[in-house]
């Protein structure tokens, strides 16, 4: 007898998503992943304005689910989604989709921060929110959205993130699932309900926010006619911790005091897991959000441009005739010199330029360095400068810990990045532990284990991941040579701050 139960998780990148199965055994309590679909998350640029194509996407989802039910049948008991944060669909009473939700990095969102700050001050919002300032967050965009079609705005019902809007179409059940909402920096972290006071004072509609939905919580089941269409049964759906980094936090591979968390993809995002939010002129001029997590937990952390970097000069490079596989790169960068040229990867410039090659040239030429004229100096310009970056949150980081910090876990894409988790052990002085590649989808399956009943709690969730996934450790070998640069790298922030 097969003692083998099957959890899908969607699991919704910003460059590509995946629907993967979560194979868990009742007789050895361990877990296996197994890729059933991987497909692109498309964005389209209609009318000047860059949207995600959620049709495509869910339309992707949909032939995942099929091929899973082809392959596993009525092992099949749950379905969850997790995605980015930030980006909504808005619905009408009917709820039908009022246009495709825009993508974070849309124009729309320029010079909305100070028009939101001047109606409301910073110290305000983050009191309210905790959420660290980044145009692409929720509250701005739907704030641009106010501006420029109050009227339209008002003919919606409901506001739905990325994962809420793909489990509706799943299963019916409108809601905005807790994890995601906090980072709309709408949510206030510390009595759990929609800010009233942003709401009010920005003249935003009170109706399109609902009482969010716990992480774990089962929001319906498979609807009729995507049972129909994939072959699924009576399947559950859980609202799972939508927030990807949420999912991804849940796959620690064992327990997080002590350590900071990084989950590296497309964005890093470095924190620690708190009890209860940080809040304070401290933490809001570091940088820091509250995001909230599952089971009442804290995300304390800040988001650092990651691997979008990257991902925007392979595109340029592509375009050019030259593809480059991520083995390859790294091999690049380890033939490469190291510290030659440094950039801050969050300038503003990096944000969603047009050509990332000369964006980053430029910068280095505004620096007075050299400029990273080919393709290998280009790829360790970012790495040594995505090292230098993480030292300088880790040592923010070290302020807010309740206990000394000896480690770093990393987790997600950049957890297979051997070439790059050393440079950061190095840079931080600290052991780098790797957890799960796909730790985005380990954490949206725990939860649902959870949920069903299989799994007891979050700490049993880590022994499992614990117990299930092989860990690497990087120990520090060569910390001089970073803190030697880390003053120069310092110094590019007045510098390019100045320059701009």
């Amino acid at each position: 007898m097969d003692n083998r139960n099957v959890y899908l998780a969607v699991d919704l990148g910003a460059t590509s998503g995946r629907v993967m199965a979560g194979i868990w055994s009742t007789d050895t309590l361990k877990l296996e992943l197994e890729t059933i679909h991987r497909f692109p998350s498309p964005a389209i640029r209609i009318d000047g304005h860059l949207h995600w194509d959620v049709l495509a996407i869910f339309d992707s989802i949909k032939e995942g689910l099929s091929q899973a039910a082809a392959l596993y049948g009525d092992r099949i008991v749950s379905v969850g989604v997790d995605s980015w944060a930030v980006d909504y669909a808005l619905v009408d009473a009917n709820g039908s989709m009022l246009g495709n939700p825009y993508h974070y990095r849309d124009s729309r969102t320029d010079g909305m921060m100070d028009a939101v700050q001047k109606r409301v001050s910073r110290e305000d919002i983050y009191d309210e929110t905790g959420i660290q300032f980044l145009f692409i967050n929720t509250i701005y965009q739907l704030y641009a959205t106010a501006q420029s079609d109050a009227e339209g705005l008002l003919t919606a019902s409901r506001l739905l993130f990325i994962p809420d809007l793909m489990s509706y179409w799943l299963s019916g059940s409108r809601h905005q699932e807790r994890t995601v909402a906090s980072t709309s920096q709408l949510l206030n972290p510390i009595t759990g309900n929609w800010s009233g006071k942003l709401l009010d004072s920005l003249e935003l509609p009170a109706g399109l926010f609902d009482q969010v939905v716990e992480p774990g919580a089962k929001v319906g089941s498979i609807l009729p006619e995507i049972r129909e269409e994939t072959g699924l049964g009576n399947v559950s759906v859980i609202a799972v911790a939508g927030h990807d980094t949420a999912s991804a936090f849940v796959a620690l591979p064992g327990a997080s005091e002590g350590f900071a968390v990084m989950s590296s993809g497309t964005w890093s995002l470095m924190g620690l897991e708190l009890m209860e939010p940080r809040l304070g002129s401290d933490a809001l001029c570091d940088g820091f959000s509250n995001e909230v997590g599952y089971d009442g937990t804290i995300r304390f952390l800040k988001n650092i441009c990651g691997m979008w970097l990257i991902e925007e000069c392979r595109r340029h490079w592509e375009a050019e005739g030259r593809r480059y596989e991520y083995d390859a790169i790294v091999e690049l960068a380890k033939r490469t010199p190291a510290m030659v040229s440094l950039i801050d990867p969050d300038a503003p410039e990096f944000a969603a330029p047009e050509n990332m090659l000369e964006a980053i040239r430029e910068f280095c030429r505004r620096t007075d360095q050299g400029v990273p004229e080919d393709d290998a100096a280009m790829i360790r310009c970012i790495f040594d400068s995505l090292a230098l970056k993480y030292r300088y949150v880790f040592k923010k980081l070290e302020a807010y810990s309740p206990v000394p910090l000896e480690g770093l876990f990393v987790l997600g894409g950049g957890a297979r990045n051997q070439l790059l988790n050393q440079m950061t052990a190095d840079a931080l002085g600290v052991a780098v532990v790797s957890g799960p590649p796909e730790a985005t989808a380990v954490g949206n399956v725990a939860v649902q284990i959870i949920a069903t009943g299989a799994l007891g709690d979050l700490s049993a969730a880590r022994d499992m991941v614990k117990n299930s996934f092989a860990s690497e450790v990087f120990e520090p070998c060569d910390t001089e040579a970073y803190e030697a640069v880390f003053p120069r790298f310092e110094a590019l922030f007045a510098r390019g701050d100045a320059d701009t």
